[in-house]
């Protein structure tokens, strides 16, 4: 009997290669590829002289008639926010997260809510029976709940009960699980994550029917599987949060119907997980006196603008000082403290400096400079920062404080829950006479050192 031929495909972008290499030759990525049976080749073409197909026909972009796409709310709150407003039809979503962060209970409540009012659902479980899912929404709470359930993993199964019961809402879990048998390599790979995802993407499009795709991730935090995977869907959402933590985030980073990085919080329940409708009260810390070290930064998640409590701890380091951030970038942390040596005269040099997102929140924007190095400064003299104070700004390498995009939201925001105090950048400075902005008290600044002056001035 003739040996099988194997061949190693990368789990990143899908590439293949004859022989294992430690790097991939298509994307340059490191211990990617993976040993896989290859596939049986496609037959020849008989005839090489037919007819080529015909040309399509071309359209403008003017003529065609462009309408806003419908959507069909799933009764939470906070995963409405991170789909655009609802399910699409005919969209495919994406969502992964770590193991037991709660993606199939969110997915169970939001098929249940869906059903509840009008909307055909299936929950196709490849990873558990009928009477586990069965018995989850009964701890769920969703009594008498008339969500169908399919226990199965063969793709031609599942796309035939799609074709049959026209659900307008399907949830697959997971696509990890799910095989072809036009392939003979094993559920999980990457040629049948791939094959399987595409057949259900198709079958979306064409049936009118939304299909929400569960995906695992890596140890790394990212999906499993081949970066194909993302660009074949519409949507991709993570879930991020610490399993310890009651909390859980919700993060849209692909969506070609909505914004994206918008960001859903939830709250892990015996009941399941339940919307935030405050989410700025996560990331503020109780403080019955302020402390040194803590300034609040208002930031932009997606359309939504979040406080932060920014937190800084100075210490004397010795000879080899450490920098450690959770939740900003180390290098941008190093980057600020030059500036505030050579711009501000505080200088670290000799100093422990560690820097904290409070809450598990990880800061990607610039505008989160102005907020650390004032938290740093005021950790290093011990001087607190008064009750109420804000700020917000990004800081170049020359001392300028820039403006932050939509920075009268954020204003907005801080003076609806009760701050006083803001030191802005002067470009964010509002128009007199704003009454939403009533009891607040902005210090426009353009450089680091007029942002360390007025903080002098009101400690």
């Amino acid at each position: 009997m003739a040996k099988e031929k194997t061949v190693y495909t990368c789990s990143e972008c899908g590439g293949t290669s004859p022989r294992w290499l430690g790097k991939c030759p298509h994307c340059e990525a490191w211990n990617t590829l993976v040993e896989g049976i290859a596939e049986a080749p496609a037959a020849p073409v008989r005839n090489r002289f037919a007819p080529l197909a015909k040309s399509a026909e071309l359209a403008v972009l003017a003529d065609i008639e462009a309408a806003e796409v419908a959507r069909t709310p799933t009764g939470i709150d906070e995963l409405d926010r991170v789909l655009g407003g609802g399910m699409v039809e005919g969209g495919v979503v994406l969502i992964g997260g770590d193991p037991g962060i709660g993606k199939s209970t969110l997915l169970l409540q939001a098929l249940d809510g869906l059903q509840r009012s009008g909307v055909s659902t299936l929950y196709i479980t490849g990873e558990e029976s009928g009477a586990q899912v069965a018995l989850r929404s009964r701890r769920l709470g969703l009594d008498r709940s008339q969500v169908k359930v399919l226990a199965e993993i063969q793709l031609e199964k599942i796309l035939a009960t799609l074709a049959s019961a026209q659900p307008a809402v399907a949830v697959i879990d997971s696509i990890q699980t799910v095989y072809s048998d036009q392939l003979s390599s094993a559920p999980g790979s990457v040629a049948q994550v791939r094959e399987c995802a595409a057949h259900l993407t198709r079958a979306a499009k064409a049936g009118g029917t939304t299909v929400v795709l569960v995906g695992h991730v890596t140890k790394e935090g990212a999906l499993a599987g081949p970066r194909v995977l993302e660009h074949i869907v519409d949507t991709v959402l993570y879930f991020e949060g610490d399993t310890h933590s009651s909390f859980r985030l919700v993060r849209a980073i692909k969506n070609r119907f909505g914004a994206v990085n918008e960001i859903g919080v939830f709250a892990m329940t015996e009941r399941g997980l339940k919307g935030v409708a405050n989410p700025s009260a996560i990331f503020l810390s109780q403080h019955s006196e302020p402390v040194p070290g803590s300034c609040v930064l208002v930031t932009l998640e997606g359309t939504r603008p979040l406080l932060v409590e920014i937190q800084a701890l100075v210490d004397s380091g010795g000879p080899s000082p450490r920098r450690l951030s959770v939740g900003l970038e180390r290098d941008r942390l190093a980057m600020l403290l030059a500036v505030l040596h050579r711009h501000a005269g505080v200088a670290c040099m000799d100093q422990d400096v560690f820097v904290n997102a409070v809450g598990g929140v990880r800061i990607s924007e610039p505008a989160a400079d102005l907020a650390a190095m004032l938290a740093i400064t005021s950790s290093l003299r011990g001087r607190a920062l008064p009750r109420g104070f804000i700020a917000f700004g990004e800081v170049g390498l020359a001392g300028e404080v820039r403006p932050a995009p939509r920075g009268q939201e954020r204003l907005r925001e801080a003076a609806k829950l009760g701050f006083s105090v803001a030191v802005v950048p002067k470009a964010n400075a509002p128009r007199k006479g704003s009454r939403e902005l009533e009891g607040l008290t902005i210090h426009p600044v353009e450089r680091i050192e007029e942002a360390m002056e007025v903080v002098r001035g009101i400690t």
